[in-house]
């Protein structure tokens, strides 16, 4: 990651942890064109690892999360990532695998933030 794609990383945990109680435990990211794409690792709290052990846990806890998730930025737009990016937030696309405990979430932008910022990529 470079500098600017590392700020954002803190910024998605913080924002996590102030919207939902817990941000993840380690998030990467890289600027791809408009997007910038989250790989974040240790999401769930020790909550939601009891209701994934249950019959259809892993299902329900999927789909309520990745929905809660969109809904929380709909509601909350994230201001902090704006004024970093000088971009506008445009719209977030949200998956978790409960079992790996390993989230992805795409951040849509109005500008290309990849050739603004640089790529952390050789």
């Amino acid at each position: 990651m470079n500098k600017v794609e590392a700020e954002f990383s803190n910024l998605v945990k913080a924002y996590r942890k102030r919207h939902m109680g817990k941000g993840p435990g380690r998030i990467t990211t890289t600027f791809c064109k408009n997007w910038a794409i989250c790989e974040m690792e240790g999401n769930l709290s020790p909550v939601e690892k009891f209701i994934a052990a249950a019959n259809d846990g892993k299902q329900l806890l999927r789909e309520a999360r990745t929905q809660w998730v969109k809904e929380i930025y709909r509601s909350h737009p994230p201001l902090e990532m704006e004024a970093l990016l000088g971009a506008r937030y445009l719209e977030l696309y949200v998956d978790i695998d409960i079992d790996k405990d390993f989230g992805m979430s795409v951040f849509v932008f109005d500008q290309d933030i990849e050739r603004k910022f640089g790529s952390s990529r050789s």
